[in-house]
């Protein structure tokens, strides 16, 4: 029992690195350029979350 239970497992792991597949160099380039373009958003609501609270601190400070 414990040896088909090894040998299913290895037919798993074996088939799970065969099915990759090739991807269009324009999916790759769009999905860094997703990446690029959030990256670019998450810095301008962090610089806005940061002018806030310091505008928050000094108001506070008055």
């Amino acid at each position: 029992m414990q040896k088909k239970l090894a040998a299913l497992a290895a037919l798993g792991a074996g088939s799970v690195g065969s099915a990759m597949a090739a991807v269009p160099s324009s999916v790759t380039t769009a999905l860094t350029d997703a990446a690029a373009d959030s990256a670019t958003v998450a810095g301008l609501a962090l610089a806005v979350a940061i002018g806030i609270v310091a505008f928050k601190y000094m108001k506070r400070a008055l």
